[in-house]
């Protein structure tokens, strides 16, 4: 892996530009062309950072890590009840993305290092959720964002030419039972929870989606603006 990485654009007070976008409800397959695009742009040459927001169909995606036993559940099974089962590039073992889930893709350039990319990510949320009367936590040791025994937001993420994508997925209002047919992240023993679940109510995932652009904006030391989804959809390889 090179340890240099390509030129970035910059903004006002010398930090780099970026844009977002919250894209509604988008299959993973969509999404996940939509990074490897914009991945490849950024490394053309011509491409600027981009935070992605979007809420999936119910999917269940294997990440590089991945152990079939952790699946519990038959692929002819979850494909009666409307899930699909997809392989990742990202780190880290099986989980859901479905209903009620914030999904955030940053394709970002690694400043320093892989962990320090993650943890932005978790101090970004973490101040959401405290904003939402959560108080939650990073650990390091079973990336994720955590409160208590409990995850509340999944991390994983795959790396090139130090260019990220993949990014989290913060559960909002999603129901727990979709996590029945695996082993979330392979830990027997740790729970889900919800903002929904900890909280009484929770956002609308858009306005969810601008709380958390704002917070990356921070954590990231990024300047970041709102882009036109259907600008970033029309992005050819």
């Amino acid at each position: 892996m090179p340890t240099s990485s390509p030129s970035s654009p910059r903004a006002e007070g010398d930090r780099p530009a970026a844009d977002w976008a919250w894209l509604g409800r988008l299959p993973f397959d969509r999404a996940l062309g939509l990074q490897d695009r914009l991945r490849d742009a950024i490394l053309a040459g011509g491409g600027r950072e981009t935070l992605l927001l979007c809420e999936h169909d119910p999917v269940i995606t294997m990440g590089r890590h991945a152990r079939p036993e952790h699946l519990l559940v038959s692929e002819a099974e979850l494909a009666g009840r409307g899930v699909t089962i997809r392989r990742a590039s990202r780190g880290g073992d099986v989980t859901y993305h479905g209903p009620g889930q914030l999904v955030g893709y940053p394709i970002f350039r690694l400043r320093r290092g892989l962990v320090a990319h993650m943890e932005a990510m978790a101090t970004g949320i973490i101040a959401v959720l405290a904003g939402l009367g959560i108080a939650a936590e990073w650990r390091r040791d079973c990336p994720g964002v955590w409160v208590g025994a409990e995850k509340i937001c999944a991390f994983g993420v795959h790396i090139r030419h130090r260019v990220a994508i993949h990014g989290f997925a913060l559960n909002v209002t999603t129901d727990r039972a979709a996590f029945a047919p695996i082993i979330p992240c392979g830990l027997r023993a740790a729970g889900v929870v919800s903002i929904v679940e900890l909280a009484g109510a929770a956002p609308s995932l858009p306005d969810l989606a601008s709380a958390i652009a704002v917070a990356f904006a921070r954590s990231f030391g990024i300047a970041i603006a709102k882009a036109d989804p259907r600008t970033l959809q029309s992005i050819s390889a």
